[in-house]
């Protein structure tokens, strides 16, 4: 049963607005980002990808509309994001924010955002991890160093893995840190086959409700479902 507490979680791959349609229509991603409801947001593919990325969504109207701040990140140029990943927050003290650059054989990168939620910490990854196994295996290292370089706190970690494969090693990588458990499927989103985009805690949280953002305008604003969940701490006292 949802509690007060609870923490309304999701991450949506936007595929820079454009739709299953092949329109490029922003202001359907914005109305789908609306339905989802969710209070930190972890976005991918929010830029354009070749030459100067520029960012693609009108942040201004989703604060004034959902209350919904893009976290600062500094030296992105006319960027929203960092390789294309952006963190929207609602009633939420962003305190640090880590932009990781991620091995590989293309350009990817992870945020890594320590937040305060209702006078709780909590740490937030979100990332969209490479095509090739070799390179997902080795991002999943590189992540999880980072954080454990860092203070202990309650961490999720979000984005489009590109990975269905329970098996596969970055999985397995993962599993060291999070809960790694297969949600149904959100990719592609017109027929989804493919658990692709995921939401893990570690120990000192609990996911409930896992489950793509299924509606008729989802599944035409991106190839990817998003994907929501209620995120609530395992134990309160742990987390002063």
């Amino acid at each position: 049963m949802p509690q007060p507490e609870d923490l309304s979680v999701a991450s949506y791959n936007i595929h820079k607005g454009v739709g299953t349609d092949r329109r490029r229509d922003l202001d359907r991603t914005a109305a789908v980002i609306a339905e989802i409801g969710a209070d930190i947001l972890a976005l991918q593919e929010v830029d354009t990808r070749f030459g100067t990325r520029t960012g693609l969504l009108d942040l201004d109207s989703i604060r004034r509309d959902l209350g919904l701040i893009p976290i600062p990140l500094d030296q992105t140029g006319p960027a929203h994001g960092w390789h294309g990943n952006l963190l929207l927050v609602r009633n939420a003290l962003v305190q640090q924010v880590h932009k990781l650059i991620l091995p590989g054989f293309e350009p990817r990168g992870a945020i890594i955002t320590d937040l305060k939620v209702n006078g709780q910490p909590l740490r937030v990854v979100n990332t969209h991890l490479g095509l090739l196994p070799r390179s997902r295996a080795a991002q999943a290292r590189a992540i999880l160093d980072k954080v454990a370089s860092l203070p202990d706190r309650p961490t999720l970690l979000m984005g489009d893995l590109n990975e269905w494969s329970r098996t596969a090693t970055m999985f397995r990588t993962f599993a060291e840190q999070f809960s790694v458990s297969a949600p149904p499927p959100s990719f592609p989103s017109r027929y989804p086959l493919l658990p692709y985009d995921r939401i893990m805690s570690c120990h000192k949280g609990l996911l409930q409700d896992v489950a793509p953002h299924d509606s008729p305008l989802a599944r035409k604003a991106s190839d990817h479902l998003p994907i929501k969940a209620r995120f609530r701490f395992s134990d309160l006292s742990d987390t002063k």
